[in-house]
């Protein structure tokens, strides 16, 4: 019944709702006619169990426990809870809410039902106990999907159980229904290489692409049987090349002075993730050391050793052996965070690092979930220096990259990884990719950014100006480039949206659970004045206007980047234009198809020029993807090398190209900076010989020469796209 499918809850069919068998082979043939392939996401880390009837093995453990034929399929440490799996369910009304049902064998709780074991009528006879929901901070026993409750961990590493959940896949492949699969969150599983493996002699060792975070540094294991990542690390990287270097020290004073003090990002992280290992994911702290061997410690001392290690570890997490040098770096700093511990860091360490060890592959499926639920999902949000470098794999303390470092890294993903995926927006990121890309240009603007900031803060005072930095930069990155008129009917429910999500991730004034009414106000009324305040708009909308015209320069050059860049690049839904949403469920709203058709028929005819700054819907952001993906799929062979490209000139600093062995890719960059230099002047990039094309319009480049004015490629857009003619 969800509508975004990380629930499952039968594994031998596709949801009748969904279309079932028939609705899949009907897609799989339309694509075939396309000449398309058919790329699957699936998620062997948990399954639904918010209602346990329609899952037939929760709904059988919960009947038999410990003898059910699907006790080993769950992870449940069934002496933590004495025999029983804890249930967070209960309301303040506690069990005086249960009624049981003898007669049809179930105890109902509000609206969630379940199973009575046989021949038993009371609560207390079960194999499950029902206890209140904040149980689920610290004394959980069943592992789940992070912090949600409702979504129960297996254990596809038993291979019964690896058949039983990927029976339908395998029919998808073996039908040649489906092309390939995206693994989602295997980091969660207890032997990613294992798993992938398996997957691999089940499919054929069809196209596999993982959901994995890599930290600045980090490289995925070539022992892995798969394709390569679905791309954050590529995003990260093309946010950062098209960051101007020179706005990090103003923008850090800027945000010194919100804040009070400098921040010093590497200590909130180590302080967000060890409050997440002690509170949100206490129960799968104290479950590590459950498993841990006799050792001289204390139980408390053990917990507390093992929290500040998961605290400090510095990637999602390790791989026993492989990545044993990540978990000597975690030691290393915990001794320095904690020397306190050190006798007891001293009993952990041969256990941690031993891969046979229960406890060690315990540690590694827990530490990525607590360095997401600390960063991604609360440091993120307490960061508000420039907010586009906050995003999903990314690492915010990373400022900028130049091309020569981007270069770098696109030639190593040629030679190591040429068919990961590129992303650049998805259903996960905290903002869409035109906004980040806007927002990208106030490195360039940063006194102007300040003094608008001020005026706003001034405006509408807000309680929290650090917050207020991050909630502006996201109004900012979200309002349309029209500054007349009437903004979108939905755009304020959005950002009411967006500001309630930023302010209790971030966690530190108002929660989830105990939310601060009084600052929570505060801060919707500085949505509400953007709408509401004629004032208040006009700074906005002054800013917008500095910003909007080099955001489009910055989207469409890493759109072109993304497109034409070594891997396959995922064009998120309805991203062909203008991208302006913001963190879920804002970025999982229906996208209007026949618009874009309509739009991309009359590109077609007519191809767009540089865009406008009002009433410009996208166009010219259509065309530069329509046009790249075309060319990618019409001439692979022109893809197959990666080699930089050099200009030369006063402007020479604005250029980043490259040549894919065929095709060349020519962006702007610190766009602004540019204006400010009067334009290309006579900057010229250096080209392969031959004659080439720009097949995104203006005038052709049929010459002799090795050179070629870069402002005659830029004519028409901000971006190029060349074609040997051959």
């Amino acid at each position: 019944g969800s509508d975004h499918g990380y629930d499952v809850v039968r594994h031998d069919r596709v949801d009748p709702a969904r279309g079932g068998t028939e609705g899949l082979a009907a897609f799989s043939a339309e694509a075939r006619r396309l000449g398309l392939g058919v790329l699957v996401d699936i998620v062997p880390n948990h399954v639904g169990i918010a209602t346990p009837r329609v899952n037939a093995g929760w709904w059988d453990l919960l009947t038999h426990g410990r003898s059910s034929d699907y006790a080993t399929a769950f992870d449940v440490d069934w002496d933590a809870g004495a025999g029983r799996v804890l249930l967070p369910v209960l309301g303040d009304d506690g069990t005086a809410a249960v009624e049981i049902d003898a007669a049809e064998g179930v105890a109902r709780n509000h609206d969630h039902v379940f199973p009575l074991a046989p021949g038993t009528t009371t609560l207390a006879e079960q194999h499950y106990e029902l206890v209140h929901w904040t149980v689920a901070d610290h004394g959980l026993n069943y592992r789940r999907f992070f912090a949600v409750n409702t979504l129960a961990a297996v254990r596809v590493e038993e291979r019964w159980v690896f058949d039983e959940t990927h029976v339908e896949i395998k029919r998808w492949i073996d039908e040649g229904l489906v092309d390939g699969l995206r693994v989602d969150h295997p980091d969660g599983l207890r032997d990613p290489q294992g798993y992938l493996r398996d997957l691999a002699g089940l499919t054929g060792d069809a196209y596999v692409l993982v959901e994995k975070i890599l930290e600045p540094g980090e490289e995925l294991s070539h022992s892995w049987a798969t394709s390569g990542t679905t791309g954050y690390d590529v995003l990260a990287l093309l946010d950062r090349v098209l960051t101007d270097p020179a706005g990090q020290e103003p923008l850090e004073r800027l945000e010194t002075r919100l804040r009070g003090a400098p921040l010093d990002w590497e200590r909130m992280v180590l302080e967000r993730k060890r409050a997440v290992a002690d509170v949100t994911l206490r129960s799968e702290t104290n479950r590590i050391v459950r498993e841990l061997p006799d050792l001289l410690a204390s139980t408390d001392q053990l917990e507390d050793a093992v929290a500040e290690l998961l605290a400090c570890f510095a990637v999602y997490r390790s791989y026993l052996p492989e990545g044993h040098d990540h978990l000597d770096e975690a030691f290393a700093r915990a001794r320095l965070t904690r020397p306190d511990l050190e006798p007891v860091l001293a009993e952990l360490e041969p256990v941690l690092g031993d891969p046979d060890q229960p406890a060690a592959l315990r540690f590694q499926q827990t530490s990525g979930m607590v360095m997401a639920k600390g960063v991604e999902d609360c440091a993120f949000y307490r960061s508000s220096r420039l907010t586009s470098l906050n995003e999903v794999g990314a690492d915010p303390s990373v400022f900028s990259l130049s091309p020569t470092q981007f270069h770098e890294a696109m030639a190593t993903r040629q030679l190591e990884w040429p068919h990961a995926m590129t992303a650049l927006s998805t259903h996960d990121t905290k903002r869409g990719e035109d906004v980040r890309a806007r927002i990208t240009v106030l490195a360039e603007l940063p006194q102007e950014w300040e003094q608008a900031l001020d005026e706003l803060l001034g405006l509408v005072p807000l309680p929290d100006a650090g917050f207020g930095a991050l909630l502006w930069q996201a109004i900012l990155g979200a309002w349309p480039a029209t500054v007349a008129g009437e903004p979108p009917a939905d755009l304020r429910a959005r950002l009411h949206a967006y500001a309630e999500k930023a302010m209790r991730e971030a966690g530190d004034r108002t929660t989830w659970t105990d939310p601060d009414t009084a600052y929570e106000d505060a801060v919707h009324a500085a949505v509400d004045a953007v709408f509401d305040d004629g004032r208040t708009r006009a700074v906005l909308t002054g800013l917008v206007e500095l910003v909007a015209a080099p955001g489009w320069s910055n989207a469409l050059a890493a759109k072109l980047v993304a497109i034409t860049a070594p891997g396959s690049c995922d064009v998120y839904q309805g991203s062909e234009l203008w991208e302006q949403s913001l963190v879920d469920p804002d970025n999982r709203r229906p996208v209007d198809f026949e618009r874009r058709q309509l739009l991309l028929d009359t590109v077609r005819r007519t191809p767009p020029g540089r865009p406008t700054t009002a009433d410009d819907e996208g166009a010219a952001k259509l065309w530069v993807t329509h046009t790249a993906l075309r060319l990618r799929r019409d001439l692979p062979k022109h893809f197959e090398s990666y080699q930089p490209l050099e200009a030369h000139g006063d402007a020479d600093a604005h250029v980043l190209a490259f040549d894919r062995g065929g095709v060349i890719a020519v962006v702007t960059r610190l766009p602004v900076g540019l204006a400010q230099k009067g334009g290309w002047g006579d900057t010229v990039l250096e080209l392969p010989p031959g004659a080439w094309r720009n097949v995104l319009g203006g005038r052709g480049l049929d010459r002799c020469s090795n050179t070629m004015r870069v402002a005659d490629l830029m004519s028409e857009l901000p971006v190029a796209l060349l074609v040997r003619e051959s």
